[in-house]
């Protein structure tokens, strides 16, 4: 199994297919009356349908951001930029990574977030005149205030929790899950060790931010979760689908 696709409501899926195509490096092709924007690899796609509009990021909601990892953040903020596209400045967030974030046309909000930490990318980690050509849509974060719960339905998807990191700072810890029989070069989760490691796998990961108690609402522009091996519609992660794919 593996996590497949995110399916997000939009008010022009054609246009914001043609942002990720152009802007972010992605391929673009029209299924359907669906979009479907990725990088290509093991991946999750995204898969943009119609009746969406009015989204808002807002920090009472369930879903949260998409993250893509890839090789030189700053070479693709200074690619960004260029089109005139608004980025946040690069910048290493703890002992968590080296990011920066934007958000698409419709509000979605992107985070970019460099496989390597601040000052440890190696020379010539990227093509400057392609900085999204080694791009991986790495995780699709949601927000918890009930971690035993989120986890029970994760494991029993046959998820496996890979990293647990805490940011003390901002009142939550993120809890990364996916589809995987690796293990994590430290054997103790909350490593930060562990973290350089995450930012290079080829797969989506779910990630959750954690606070505890916290109630969030689900959002309607959210349409599912897909999940290939899925055999069927009804498992729900809080208010979230999870979708065969």
């Amino acid at each position: 199994m593996r996590l497949a696709a995110l399916h997000l409501r939009a008010a022009d899926p054609a246009a914001l297919a043609g942002f990720y195509r152009d802007t972010l490096g992605m391929t673009a092709s029209k299924r359907g009356e669906a979009w479907h924007v990725g990088y290509g690899g093991p991946d999750a796609d995204l898969i943009l349908l119609a009746g969406g509009g009015g989204y808002q990021h807002d920090r009472g909601q369930r879903y949260w951001k998409i993250g893509i990892t890839l090789p030189d953040v700053d070479l693709a903020v200074q690619a960004l930029r260029a089109q005139g596209v608004a980025v946040s400045d690069p910048r290493q967030f703890g002992d968590i990574g080296y990011m920066c974030h934007l958000t698409d046309p419709e509000g979605f909000v992107i985070e970019l977030l460099q496989q390597d930490f601040e000052g440890n990318r190696p020379p010539g980690a990227a093509d400057p005149s392609a900085p999204f050509a080694a791009a991986t849509l790495a995780h699709i974060t949601l927000r918890s205030g009930d971690i035993a719960r989120d986890e029970a339905i994760c494991r029993g998807l046959g998820m496996t929790l890979l990293s647990v990191q805490e940011v003390a700072d901002h009142g939550f810890d993120l809890f990364f899950f996916g589809f995987s029989a690796q293990t994590p070069p430290d054997p103790d989760l909350w490593s930060v060790a562990n973290r350089e490691w995450l930012w290079k796998r080829p797969y989506t990961l779910i990630e959750f931010q954690h606070v505890e108690g916290a109630e969030f609402t689900p959002v309607p522009a959210l349409a599912g979760i897909g999940v290939e091996g899925l055999t069927a519609t009804g498992l729900d992660l809080r208010g979230t689908p999870l979708l065969p794919s």
